[in-house]
This record gives C-alpha cells, sequence and structure tokens, in this order.
C-alpha cells in the first residue's frame, strides 16, 4: 500500500508541473491535436517497452485499458486541455473535486471495494481541500466575455472529470484481476488513445510544417518535458497506483494535484492567499488518512 501512496502522489506531481508546462506553451495547436502530439511522443518512448515484452495480454483486461485509455486519454485529456486554456491551471486542477467521491462511490458499487471509516474521512478532506481552492475568485483575464469563457472552462472541466474517472475505474477493473505490469498498461492505454486521435494526423502535419516567426526550440522543450511528465511518467505511475490501491483511495492521493498546484499559482498571476494554505493543510492530513494502514 505505501508503494500505491507514493505513486498516486508522485503522479500528481507530475501532472502539476506538467499542467504548468502545457499551460505556458506557445502553441495554436487545438486540443486534440495537442492531446494527439503528446501521445504520438510518449508512445513512441514507451511502445519498445511493450513490444520487447515477453507478457501475455489477457483479452477482458486488454479490452479494459484500451476502452479507459479512449475515454481517460483520448476524451479526457483532449477535454482537459480546453479547460486548461480558459481556467488556468490551478482552476482547471481543482474540478477534480468529485473525483475521489464519486470514484470512491463507484467502487463500492461497480468493484466491491469499500473503504474503511479513517480512510472515507481522509478522502472527504481532501475533497473538502480542493473545493477550497477551487471556490477562489478566478484568475483575472483581459478582454470581454470573461463568465462565457469561464462557464465553457468549467463545462470542458466537468467532462473531463467524468471521463477520467471512468477511465481510472477502467483501468482499476484490468489491473486488479490481470496482474499486467502497470507499465505495460499505461501503454495500452496511450495506444488506444492515439489510434482514436489517429485521424487528426494530417492536420497535426499541416500545422507543425507551416513556418513560424519564432524559434520552435523553445516550445518543443516544453512538448518534450510536458509530456514526459505528465503523460509518460504520470500515466505510468497512475496505474501503478490503481494496481495496488483501491479505486476510489487511488484517485483521492491523485486528487491532490490542485493543492500541489498552489505554490506554482503566483506564475500564472493567480494568488490563492490564505484558502491556498488552509487547502494545502486539509489536503495533508487526508492523505494522512487515506495512507495509514
Amino acid at each position: 500500500m505505501a508503494i500505491g501512496v507514493a505513486a498516486a502522489l508522485a503522479a500528481a506531481l507530475c501532472w502539476t508541473l506538467a499542467s504548468g508546462l502545457w499551460r505556458r506553451l506557445p502553441t495554436s495547436l487545438g486540443p486534440a491535436e495537442l492531446n494527439l502530439l503528446k501521445n504520438l511522443i510518449a508512445l513512441a518512448l514507451q511502445l519498445p517497452l511493450l513490444l520487447g515484452s515477453a507478457q501475455a495480454l489477457p483479452l477482458g483486461p486488454t479490452g479494459l485499458l484500451l476502452l479507459s485509455g479512449v475515454l481517460g486519454i483520448a476524451l479526457g485529456d483532449s477535454f482537459y486541455f480546453a479547460a486548461l486554456r480558459r481556467l488556468g491551471t490551478r482552476r482547471t486542477l481543482t474540478f477534480d473535486a468529485g473525483g475521489p467521491a464519486v470514484t470512491a462511490a463507484a467502487g463500492c458499487l461497480l468493484l466491491a471495494e469499500w473503504p474503511g471509516p479513517r480512510q472515507w474521512l481522509g478522502i472527504a478532506l481532501i475533497s473538502l481541500a480542493v473545493v477550497v481552492v477551487a471556490r477562489q475568485r478566478p484568475m483575472a483575464e483581459a478582454g470581454g466575455g470573461l463568465e462565457a469563457h469561464q462557464r465553457l472552462g468549467v463545462v470542458l472541466a466537468l467532462a473531463a472529470l467524468l471521463c477520467g474517472g471512468a477511465g481510472a475505474l477502467l483501468a482499476r477493473a484490468a489491473l486488479r484481476t490481470s496482474g499486467l505490469d502497470p507499465w505495460h498498461a499505461a501503454t495500452l492505454r496511450l495506444l488506444a488513445a492515439t489510434l482514436v486521435l489517429l485521424p487528426l494526423l494530417g492536420r497535426l502535419m499541416t500545422h507543425l510544417r507551416r513556418p513560424r516567426p519564432r524559434p520552435p526550440g523553445r516550445r518543443w522543450l516544453l512538448v518534450l518535458a510536458a509530456t514526459l511528465l505528465g503523460t509518460s511518467a504520470g500515466i505510468g505511475l497512475q496505474q501503478l497506483a490503481l494496481a495496488r490501491l483501491p479505486g476510489g483511495l487511488a484517485v483521492a492521493l491523485l486528487a491532490t494535484a490542485p493543492v500541489m498546484a498552489v505554490p506554482l499559482a503566483p506564475l500564472e498571476g493567480d494568488r490563492p492567499g490564505a484558502p491556498g494554505v488552509l487547502a494545502a493543510l486539509l489536503a495533508v492530513l487526508g492523505v494522512v488518512l487515506v495512507a495509514l494502514p
């Protein structure tokens, strides 16, 4: 269980850092095209591990992982990138607030995984911490139409939450019965997401071939760093957490990403203030309650 807790917290940190990098990326790529680009890079790095493995791929769990990749990565990440541009890193991550409770409840009903009273309290504290962060005033943005812009961002963030939660439950169901290696599971999910988004490859290549006035080196460095952190490391660590922990507990720990984003908020002109500190303390207490044996 300690390995699962450490993996979940490390994945949350990876996603927080990667989200900040994606937010700063100077690009006009659409959310789905950007999703395809990072999936192609991550898959190129990870696919040799899968092809070089002698591990058998059981049909049922493999199918669940492929469906999980379509929902959680192809759809979920595309919605997430779209929300990220409208809400910023901290506020987009905060919409995982409902994730722990929803996933824990679904895990009880669908997977018969029942957290204990102390763990339920930890899940509640983590969710409360994220809600505290979410209720703060949105970061200022120039120009008109801010409210509509924010409302669309909220809808996209909620869609990302639902897709991500469904993907996590499917991955947990596959990993707990198959004994598949978590890194192989992450690669299978990436493969499914990439295949679904592959029809956008022509548009992506056309966009990348266009001449740009500014040097592309910095953009590619940001893309590579964000992909390695958020996609390769983040998804691999997520699968390890889902393999070692019940779904609700894993998602509760993964949902600490918004609180980890509080120290990075000033870089985007976002000022969490005292509520951000309170949220961090609540989240730490919740993590301790979840992680205690």
